[in-house]
């Protein structure tokens, strides 16, 4: 059985969660997320209801996983993904998909990703805007070969602050979750090497190359050193 981990059960997370449980029937399922559901998240979060309001969000989509597609085997871990759990949470994983909301999360998993030798599909979505990339350490570029870290904070505003659009997350994460189960079957790629972009209001998607940088601290020669970069 191959082990698929999803960082983060919301917009992108949960229609992830539900197109790979569709889609890879043999996968098992750890869904990592460290809050609970709020009513603010009902209208893009498609695994809860107003009855889930306070509950952990990992618990509740394990739960209702296993309501939509029978045999699943989802299992919820209500914690935070950071360095000191990162190691644990991704141990014996065939491929991370990072769903997550805040920009030192997603360099995070894309350190440990690529330290720990594991395919990793990031996907982001905020106000009409939509990407993905897919990350192979040793066979190609992350997302610190795109961005070198982090953006300082307030420089780009929070999914509270800017909005996302509902359909736009089930369409990322859908994509996300058609591109993990391509790994897990062992076929090539489809993001791998390039970000992928959509353009909701109007209605365009585009590519852009994303080259190996040869001194990149996560996929380079000492991926590890990428674990303690800032």
């Amino acid at each position: 059985m191959t082990t698929a981990v999803i960082l983060g059960v919301g917009g992108l997370g949960c229609p992830a969660a539900l197109a790979l449980a569709e889609e890879a029937p043999d996968v098992r399922l750890i869904l990592v997320d460290p809050d609970q559901v709020e009513r603010s998240n009902l209208s893009r979060q498609i695994l809860f209801t107003e009855r889930d309001v306070g509950e952990p969000k990992a618990i509740v989509a394990a739960r209702r996983l296993a309501e939509l597609v029978p045999g699943v085997r989802a299992e919820p871990r209500v914690v935070a993904f950071r360095r000191d759990t990162a190691a644990g949470l991704l141990a014996g994983c065939d491929v991370v998909l990072d769903g997550t909301d805040d920009f030192d999360t997603r360099f995070l998993a894309n350190d440990a990703a690529c330290a720990g030798g594991i395919p990793l599909v990031h996907g982001a979505a905020l106000g009409w805007r939509g990407q993905i990339l897919t990350i192979l350490p040793g066979r190609g570029s992350c997302l610190r070969c795109l961005f070198e870290g982090p953006p300082p904070t307030g420089a780009v505003p929070t999914c509270a602050e800017a909005g996302v659009l509902s359909p736009l997350c089930g369409l990322v994460g859908a994509a996300m979750a058609s591109e993990a189960a391509r790994l897990l079957r062992g076929e090539r790629a489809r993001w791998a090497g390039r970000l992928h972009q959509w353009d909701a209001l109007r209605a365009v998607d585009r590519d852009v190359s994303v080259p190996v940088s040869s001194d990149c601290p996560a996929c380079g020669v000492a991926p590890e050193a990428a674990l303690r970069h800032p």
